[in-house]
This record gives structure tokens, C-alpha cells and sequence, in this order.
């Protein structure tokens, strides 16, 4: 069941979403991913310098998910989009081919949003990007998803994302990506 606090009664399998240091939980957070995205130990080392280093960017927050005796079962991070960074050079060129790279401007990106398995299909990854898009000020958000329909993209349609560019290769990922863009505030349903 999914909580927010203050509300009625809790049992042990309640999931509270709430503000995350991310840099203080970080490990925590990437065994998430891991277990959610199926990376192993060489890619979250890779990442979690990644994790500490857009953390320092300007408007970065988290949030996060916790069950009632505080372990960590999910997370969303994400920050006011600027062209400079690594993703913008990456997407920008497939954006452009198909006359959307006007959304990398005024854009909140979603960089990374992952629910562990066992409480994924509870409506906690549905929590957790509404709740973080709606502190951001920008009047959209945008982010990338690997290319095929799955649990997580159908939850990005659900909540007014639709495909920007499709067969989006970044360097060294194994598999093409869409980035998909949606007005703000999201359909919450």
C-alpha cells in the first residue's frame, strides 16, 4: 500500500515517499537500480560517480521511497535540463531531426527513476515522478527510456509523456533509447 504521512493506518509493507539525500543514500539507491535495471557491480561504479556528480548541479533534487522501518525501495532524481550536459549532446541530435530540440530548453529531466521490483505495479514509480515534477518550475519535463514497450513506458504514457525521438543510441548502452517529453503539471489520473 502506498502512504503518505499522516495517513490513516500502516502496516509493514507501506511506502512512504518523502525528500531523499541521494548523496548520503547513494549506495542504497544504486542496489535499487541494480536489482530494477539489472546492472552489475562495474556499471554501478560507473554510476554512482555519475549520481554524486549531477547532484552538485544547479536545482538537482531526489526523492525517495521508503518502507516504515526506512529502507530504501525507490527513487527519483532529476534536474532543470541544460543543454551543456553529457544527455542534451547526446539526445540533441535525434531531437533535432525530428523538429524537437525546442525541449531541451525549459525542460525538467527526469534522470533517473527506479522502484525495486518486489513494489514495483503499486503505483510507487507513479508517486514518485508526480511528486518531484511538481516542485519543478519549468512548464515540462522530459527523459529517456530504453526503446520498447514496457511497465515503465506505458507509466510514461499514462502521465502524458509522449515519444519525442526514438532509437536513441548513447555511448556504451547495449540497447536504443526513446526520449519521451509531457507538459507539466503530469495527468496525475
Amino acid at each position: 500500500m502506498l502512504r503518505f504521512p499522516g495517513q490513516g493506518h500502516r502496516d509493514s509493507d507501506d511506502v512512504v515517499i518523502g525528500p531523499l539525500d541521494l548523496a548520503a543514500r547513494v549506495d542504497e539507491a544504486l542496489a535499487v537500480q541494480a536489482l530494477a535495471f539489472g546492472l552489475g557491480a562495474d556499471e554501478i561504479a560507473v554510476r554512482r560517480q555519475i549520481v554524486l556528480r549531477h547532484l552538485t548541479y544547479p536545482g538537482a533534487h531526489a526523492l525517495g521511497a521508503t518502507t516504515l522501518d526506512g529502507r530504501l525501495v525507490g527513487f527519483v532524481y532529476g534536474m532543470p535540463n541544460d543543454r551543456a550536459h553529457w544527455w542534451s549532446t547526446v539526445v540533441e541530435p535525434y531531437l533535432r531531426g525530428q523538429g524537437h530540440d525546442g525541449w531541451l530548453d525549459n525542460s525538467f529531466v527526469i534522470t533517473e527513476l527506479h522502484v525495486h521490483p518486489r513494489f514495483q505495479n503499486r503505483g510507487v514509480g507513479r508517486a514518485l515522478i508526480t511528486a518531484i515534477t511538481d516542485t519543478a518550475a519549468e512548464p515540462r519535463s522530459i527523459l529517456s527510456a530504453i526503446d520498447f514497450d514496457s511497465p515503465a513506458r506505458g507509466l510514461y504514457r499514462s502521465l502524458g509523456y509522449e515519444d519525442l525521438a526514438r532509437q536513441v543510441l548513447f555511448p556504451s548502452a547495449p540497447k536504443p533509447y526513446a526520449v519521451m517529453g509531457a507538459p507539466l503539471p503530469l495527468r496525475h489520473r
